[in-house]
């Protein structure tokens, strides 16, 4: 079967421009399948795998605790791959067609308050190229709800000066408008100007975020950079770059935005997505209600 799982991951990165990080995920969601059924079925073809073989790996996942998340995807991608195998005539049916996958467990983000966010983007020090650029990252993260993906694939000329739209490329290839405030515009520009020419010896492309030796930075990279500004701030812990994209939708509705505008701006496929947000919102409302009405 790995043969044939190859072609599939090539399939999903190629012909349905999947993201890397989803075939990624695939890739370790069919090799664990995979192990499972060479070594406790002893199954080596995908025309052997039938429902019962579907059931007994989904107990499997049951009894080793994995949560909901992890067993909801792993069962996506084999829906996916053995759907993939019905069309290509390797398979006659799909065993995973009838598996109901387990619904999500609803959580509550991590939100930074405004007053969090606001610190936060006051700590680069401007005077040096590293903050210059480190303050541009976090103000367009914030300013655009942006994914840390999506930031670091932006280009030097994304985004225009006198312009707040722009367009992003984002989950599954998809394009997506995304709005910029004069602020981050304007730190975008500074840094820019005057701090880009300082990363590297030469410049590597188009990249508008640099590390030190002029290459494209990384989502890993942002995420240190983050942890070394947020660690100065006593109230904030546990912050990752998604967090920020997390205060961007709860700002943007606690502040009376339309939820489905938020889905929009977030680039959710499904509005149960967004919806987590007016849960949070709801508890920061009852929190203020709590802490002033003097009959609370």
């Amino acid at each position: 079967m790995k043969n044939i799982v190859d072609k599939y991951l090539t399939h999903i990165a190629v012909d349905r421009g999947m993201a890397e990080n989803t075939v990624a995920a695939y890739r370790r969601d069919l090799a664990d399948f995979l192990k499972f059924c060479e070594q406790t079925k002893n199954i080596s073809t995908p025309n052997s795998v039938d429902v019962t073989i579907a059931r007994s790996y989904l107990a499997k996942l049951r009894r080793d605790n994995c949560a909901r998340t992890t067993v909801s995807r792993k069962v996506s991608a084999l829906r996916s791959f053995f759907r993939y195998l019905k069309k290509s005539g390797h398979v006659i049916s799909n065993p995973f067609a009838a598996i109901d996958t387990p619904k999500k467990d609803k959580y509550a983000p991590n939100v930074p308050d405004i007053e969090e966010i606001s610190a936060l983007l006051k700590t680069p020090d401007r005077s040096t190229p590293a903050g210059l650029r480190d303050r541009a990252i976090l103000e367009l993260l914030y300013a655009g709800g942006l994914r840390v993906s999506e930031l670091v694939s932006l280009n030097i000329h994304d985004i225009r000066k006198n312009d707040p739209e722009f367009i992003i490329v984002g989950k599954g290839g998809k394009e997506r408008l995304v709005f910029a405030g004069e602020i981050a515009r304007t730190a975008v520009y500074d840094y820019i100007d005057r701090g880009r020419p300082k990363f590297g010896v030469r410049q590597h492309g188009e990249a508008l975020f640099l590390n030190k030796s002029g290459g494209r930075l990384t989502a890993r990279s942002v995420q240190r950079i983050l942890e070394k500004y947020v660690s100065a701030i006593a109230t904030m812990k546990n912050i990752t770059p998604h967090s920020i994209r997390h205060s961007f939708a709860t700002h943007l509705l606690n502040s009376g935005a339309d939820l489905r505008a938020v889905q929009e701006l977030l680039g959710h496929a499904s509005l149960s997505t967004t919806q987590i947000y007016t849960k949070v919102s709801a508890e920061r409302l009852k929190k203020t209600y709590d802490r002033t009405h003097p009959r609370a």
